[in-house]
């Protein structure tokens, strides 16, 4: 299709210069150019991930941490008797 466009200075230049490094057309790099940026601006722009430390302060007495799956397993398993008692 054919439309008109006020291209920057600068950013023709760049445009020009590409095309004759790269040997192609400077439609085929105007284009490539836009749908390179258009893919860009669709993208939402995602924040680097921050997690801030919390203590959980120190383990209970008589609660061995080497054994924490253990346990979980233990605590999970009287969750699930609970939850099945009270279906009765």
């Amino acid at each position: 299709m054919r439309t008109t466009l006020n291209i920057d200075d600068d950013v023709l230049e760049r445009l020009k210069e590409m095309a004759s490094n790269s040997k192609k057309p400077f439609k085929q790099v105007v284009n490539e150019a836009l749908s390179v940026g258009i893919g860009h601006l669709e993208q939402p722009v995602s924040k680097p991930y921050s997690l801030q430390p919390a203590s959980l302060g120190e383990p209970w007495p008589g609660i061995n941490i080497r054994k924490a799956l253990s346990l979980s397993d233990e605590l999970e398993n009287e969750a699930v008797l609970t939850r099945l008692e009270l279906r009765k």
